[in-house]
């Protein structure tokens, strides 16, 4: 079995060190999910990334409990879903996604969608507050937020979150959030890292950087993510994809590179406007 590999990390604002590169779940179910998820972990991933809503919490946690990684270096990341939003609301739910992992606590909760019609966004995170301060959660966040969510959640809660996970890719490179993510001390999460693969990954800017480096084009964007200081979430069941994503740390684009890559915006991929969209 070839050895694990070594992800450099990042500081979350509540002082936990934070993989570079983490696995995403979704659609990962039943014992293949399962099965993938160990496989992820004997690759080096050590960020799961799962929600209420992706159904395979169950097939997550029992990765973690069968693996031999220590429980203390996985990053076991859920989200509270839209139909759940208030305070007693998210603490129930959370409740339940506790039971579905099997798992004691977990080390980062989300709140999936601000949902603005609904407005229970703020209650919403200070459930996600008093299930840190009990322990139950280690880092706080949120997923899809806006400017406007981040500084309202900063200002009623009196924390800051630790993550914000949005669509993020080079046809959609977030340049103003994660300004403002890199002011409020935010870590910027990537879904959807790769966009619509086919696609993206046959752009000549991108097959060009991956013949200069002798690296693969998937390769190429998700080092771009790296090095954007983005953490993303490529999600793969196969072993040999799940070794090709996350082994990004043996080259380095240049700054000519990034920007070039930049280049290729043209906006979302998904119908996803946070002050719009409405998952529940």
């Amino acid at each position: 079995m070839a050895e694990p590999i070594a992800v450099p990390t990042l500081a979350l604002n509540d002082g936990t060190a934070f993989p570079a590169v983490g696995l995403g779940t979704y659609k990962l179910n039943g014992d293949e999910g399962t099965a993938a998820v160990l496989s992820g972990l004997e690759t080096g991933y050590r960020i799961l990334d799962t929600a209420l809503n992706y159904g395979n919490e169950d097939a997550v946690g029992r990765a973690v409990r069968e693996t031999g990684v220590p429980r203390d270096e996985i990053i076991v990341t859920s989200k509270l879903p839209g139909r759940h939003h208030g305070y007693e609301e998210a603490l129930a739910s959370f409740e339940e996604t506790r039971t579905n992992l099997g798992l004691e606590h977990v080390d980062l909760y989300l709140i999936h969608w601000p949902l603005p019609r609904i407005d229970k966004y703020v209650e919403s995170f200070k459930a996600l507050k008093k299930l840190q301060d009990d322990g139950l959660v280690t880092s706080i966040g949120v997923s899809n937020f806006t400017k406007k969510h981040l500084e309202r959640v900063r200002d009623e809660v009196g924390v800051v979150p630790a993550v914000n996970q949005v669509e993020l890719h080079p046809y959609f490179p977030q340049a103003e959030l994660r300004a403002v993510h890199a002011d409020l001390g935010i870590v910027t999460e990537s879904w959807s890292p790769i966009g619509k693969q086919s696609e993206l990954l046959t752009e000549q800017v991108i097959l060009d950087v991956a013949a200069a480096h002798g690296v693969t084009p998937t390769q190429v964007v998700i080092r771009w993510h790296v090095q954007l200081g983005a953490v993303p979430l490529p999600k793969s069941g196969d072993a040999g994809r799940q070794r090709e994503n996350l082994d990004v740390f043996g080259f380095e684009l240049s700054d000519e590179e990034v920007a070039r890559i930049s280049g290729l915006e043209r906006g979302r991929l998904w119908d996803g406007d946070p002050l719009t969209h409405e998952e529940f």
